[in-house]
């Protein structure tokens, strides 16, 4: 049995202002093409289908025209639970005339824990649910964290779970130690949103979506599809993939990763402005990707954003790197009077406190003539 495992499209995405909408709809059709080219038993979209409970017009028209495609025009089966982004109410809308197309929409946890059943594989569906709802459902007020919430959970489904045969859990859940990102929205305060990755033993494999790197676990069995492009600056060493899942009857599978070429990739770039504007260099970029553009110049600059954007329209950040090591020093810094140093060995003090430039000789020689133009003004009074 073949399935593909994908997550947090989140569409509807705002990056630094600018709405990714389009750049979801070019990763989408490759998607598409992907789904027809490997003809998969099965598309499993592990949550986060949107990127907010309300999802602008054109998300809810691009969702609905991509799992049509997928659903009716190539006749595959959709499995698909709703994260912590999505409304499980509005993704709920439909479900009971769903399944009568194979479409197997999850959007609302109910005490209905029976898998649905596709080419011999049995996967169990657990949208994602605060602690409060979950123990409201199941009457148990034991339940206070999402480490027992999934406990509650995953025992409800092993009363409807068939050893013989193999059963995939597809959940949105933050799994300890796994890796996250800045677009990542915290799913509690505290780590009580953390669960372990021992309540997963029961199954052949586990689907999961929330974080969004394809590498942020490392588990023979629990898998994270990462998120369909990168969604903030701290993605932007991220690999971007789908994974295809191949299972046996004993529920052993192999994995192999697609990725998905985007529209205009999200980066990062240093330099000096003088060498990010030199021809020779920007040449050789893509010059319309989403950036992020560290400077390395010293002193002042005039415009530097606008310079950048007649040559990278798409910089959706700028900083300089001087000034970010500098209010790191700045959180350190401690200010201590030491009578037995002169005044310029208390100003170089001050000044490697203050900044991470060097203090060379021409900056001392200025700063030693002005201590003594003040000095002898002073002695006058």
């Amino acid at each position: 049995m073949k399935f593909i495992h994908t997550a947090d499209w989140h569409l509807g995405k705002l990056v630094h202002g600018v709405y990714m909408t389009e750049d979801q709809r070019e990763a989408l059709r490759q998607f598409v093409e992907l789904v027809a080219e490997e003809q998969p038993d099965a598309v499993v979209i592990a949550g986060d289908l949107y990127d907010r409970s309300v999802p602008p017009t054109e998300a809810v028209e691009l969702l609905d025209e991509v799992l049509y495609k997928i659903n009716v025009e190539q006749n595959t089966p959709i499995v698909a639970i709703a994260g912590n982004h999505d409304s499980a109410e509005r993704l709920s809308f439909g479900t009971s005339w769903y399944r009568h197309n194979h479409f197997y929409l999850t959007g609302k946890l109910t005490n209905d824990f029976k898998p649905v059943h596709i080419k011999g594989v049995n996967f169990h569906l657990a949208p994602f649910a605060e602690p409060g709802m979950i123990r409201h459902l199941l009457d148990d007020s034991s339940i206070h964290s999402h480490q027992d919430a999934m406990k509650a959970i995953v025992g409800k489904m092993e009363e409807n779970l068939n050893p013989n045969q193999p059963n995939v859990f597809v959940g949105h859940a933050f799994v300890l130690g796994g890796e996250t990102s800045d677009s990542e929205r915290t799913l509690s305060v505290g780590g009580s949103g953390c669960v372990t990755s021992d309540l997963f033993a029961p199954f052949s494999y586990t689907a999961l979506g929330h974080l969004h790197s394809p590498d942020a676990i490392r588990h023979d069995t629990i898998k994270y599809s990462g998120s369909l492009l990168k969604y903030s600056f701290s993605e932007a060493k991220q690999r971007k993939s789908v994974s295809i899942i191949e299972m046996d009857e004993d529920g052993s599978f192999e994995v192999r990763y697609r990725s998905l070429i985007p529209k205009q990739d999200l980066r990062e770039l240093e330099g000096h402005i003088e060498e990010l504007l030199d021809p020779s260099f920007y040449e050789k970029e893509n010059t319309m990707d989403y950036l992020k553009v560290t400077l390395l110049d010293e002193g002042g600059l005039i415009d530097p954003i606008g310079k950048l954007r007649q040559i990278y329209p798409n910089v959706l950040h700028l900083e300089r790197k001087l000034e970010r090591a500098d209010m790191k020093a700045k959180q350190n810094f401690t200010s201590i009077r030491d009578d037995k140093k002169s005044e310029i060995e208390l100003f170089e003090q001050f000044y490697s406190e203050m900044t991470t430039a060097e203090f060379s000789k021409p900056k001392r020689d200025v700063i030693s003539s002005v201590i003594d133009k003040v000095l002898k003004e002073e002695s006058r009074k």
